[in-house]
């Protein structure tokens, strides 16, 4: 959208192939769109790989900044910790150090992982994690994830979807697309070509556990060690309509989330449960 300023960044880090396909997709690198999706664009992401970080924050070491010439299309600023970090100080310093002092971008775009963040992943992922750090600071935010198949990933034709669906996103509505705390979780299906794009389901998240595997080990002086082994999409079950179930029917996934963990509807249990209870 004109005038939208967009922080791009990830999990798998500043080099990743998936980072660099959806910096093309919304700068429009190759005239697909007739315009990018919003200007400036500044990638600030980690300098490592920092995939299953969760929220993780660095407190104890220095976060060190460089700037990084990713290709002849990207550059951006290269973090050594973790998403969450990179979005934290982008906001906080890199942001208003470019830009002006009080500025700070209308969206925070987090992908594209490699590897699909559906279900209990959601928990796991650096890419989600930075994007729902942004929603806490007050900057809308949008994760994108590619499910990989068996096939060599098509990162620049699943940046093509992903900027499709955030398009969509972004026109709805009443020209508020997503609100300031918003946060928008999009699984692209395995993509081959830059086909037809696939069905857009909006779908809550599946909360059925992880079916963890792991190989037991013996180093080379005899200690136990474990290496996980766990498929990373296998589940112990998959409702129907809800993100695992719709993106293996190769769906664009699309789910609201939000970074409130009080459970609500037990509130009014516990005050109940506690009335009357003084501490000692």
């Amino acid at each position: 959208m004109p005038g939208m300023k967009i922080l791009l960044t990830n999990d798998d880090g500043i080099d990743a192939p998936g980072i660099e396909a959806m910096h093309a997709a919304i700068t429009d690198r190759d005239g697909v769109f007739g315009a990018p999706l919003g200007e400036p664009i500044l990638p600030v992401a980690p300098l490592t790989v920092q995939s299953a970080t969760s929220h993780g924050l660095t407190f104890h070491t220095p976060l060190m900044v460089s700037e990084r010439r990713v290709s002849a299309h990207m550059s951006g600023l290269a973090v050594d910790g973790r998403p969450a970090d990179c979005v934290k100080l982008a906001i906080a310093n890199l942001w208003p150090d470019r830009f002006g002092p009080g500025d700070r971008p209308d969206l925070v775009i987090s992908g594209m992982n490699a590897g699909a963040n559906c279900g209990v992943n959601i928990i796991y992922s650096g890419t989600v994690a930075a994007a729902i750090e942004a929603a806490f600071l007050g900057v809308p935010s949008i994760a994108v994830s590619l499910h990989i198949g068996k096939s060599k990933p098509d990162f620049i034709a699943a940046a093509r979807h992903a900027r499709r669906a955030i398009e969509a996103a972004l026109a709805s509505g009443d020209g508020a697309p997503l609100r300031r705390h918003g946060c928008l979780n999009i699984n692209i299906p395995v993509t081959e070509g830059d086909g037809p794009m696939p069905p857009m389901v909006v779908c809550p998240m599946n909360c059925h556990g992880l079916v963890d595997k792991y190989d037991p080990r013996r180093s080379p002086s005899g200690d136990p060690y474990y290496w996980a082994a766990g498929d990373g999409l296998d589940f112990h079950g998959s409702d129907k309509g809800a993100d695992v179930d719709e993106l293996f029917r190769r769906h664009i996934t699309i789910t609201p989330l939000s970074y409130d963990m009080t459970h609500h509807a037990d509130l009014e249990l516990w005050r109940e449960r506690l009335a009357g209870v003084t501490s000692a």
